[in-house]
């Protein structure tokens, strides 16, 4: 004899119904694990890697700051251009205008006195600057060997687009030289025609309206041949054009 059991319809109100739906479609409930205010706050200011705009607020300033910059660098570069370009400097010109001699005597052991004197133009070439020298020195040599001391040359001053004339007398005390340097010299006097070598050192700084510049080396060598005899004394004629060569 089979015996029936009730069956017992479990009433569920509509409330439920999505509830085991969703269980039924994904096994489980959806479960969020619970935070402290503390996590929760972290994880609210975690910042979002995928939204750049995140960060714009921060980078913004920085970007303005380095582009202010940027353009203040350019206009300054602009600025020094200018400047550089209308008041660049250019190097002093020297030509040697006339040579004469006082004194030609070698003696032993291998000393030589000459007593020589130039006359020399320095010309400033600059419309808007004007050169100072100082500390200026002069003294001749032959075949790269000084025949004269050092003389000391007064302090210049030349404005702008102007030229000034020097003429110093260079040497009289006896100056020790190798024999080949005396007796050449002395040999070529007696060809008539002899190559020297004035020489100028010192120092020049720049002046452009109330602005000075650093002081600058200078070294100028001008080449030239003379028509020299021996016991020849006063002026002697140039031959060719001296080529005098600046260096700073």
């Amino acid at each position: 004899m089979t015996e029936h059991r009730p069956h017992h319809q479990i009433q569920t109100d509509d409330d439920d119904e999505p509830t085991h739906h969703h269980q039924r479609q994904h096994g489980h409930p959806h479960f969020q694990p619970k935070m402290n205010p503390h996590q929760r706050n972290m994880h609210m200011e975690k910042p979002n890697m995928a939204n750049p705009r995140y960060y714009a607020p921060m980078n913004r300033p920085k970007r303005e700051h380095y582009l202010c910059l940027i353009i203040t660098l350019l206009l300054l570069g602009i600025i020094i251009l200018i400047i550089w370009l209308a008041y660049h400097p250019t190097k002093p010109h020297f030509t040697v205008a006339s040579a004469a001699i006082f004194g030609l005597n070698a003696t032993s052991p291998p000393l030589l006195a000459v007593t020589m004197q130039f006359s020399i133009l320095i010309r400033n070439p600059n419309r808007r600057v004007s050169i100072y020298f100082d500390n200026l020195n002069a003294f001749a040599s032959y075949r790269d060997q000084p025949i004269t001391p050092r003389v000391m040359l007064p302090p210049l001053y030349l404005e702008k687009h102007s030229t000034v004339a020097l003429s110093p007398v260079i040497g009289g005390s006896p100056v020790p030289v190798s024999p080949e340097v005396s007796n050449g010299l002395i040999q070529d006097a007696g060809y008539g025609v002899v190559g020297l070598k004035l020489a100028l050192l010192g120092r020049l700084k720049w002046k452009a309206g109330d602005i000075r510049s650093a002081h600058y080396s200078i070294y100028v060598k001008c080449d030239m041949l003379v028509g020299l005899k021996k016991g020849f004394v006063g002026q002697v004629p140039l031959l060719g054009s001296p080529i005098c060569n600046v260096d700073m």
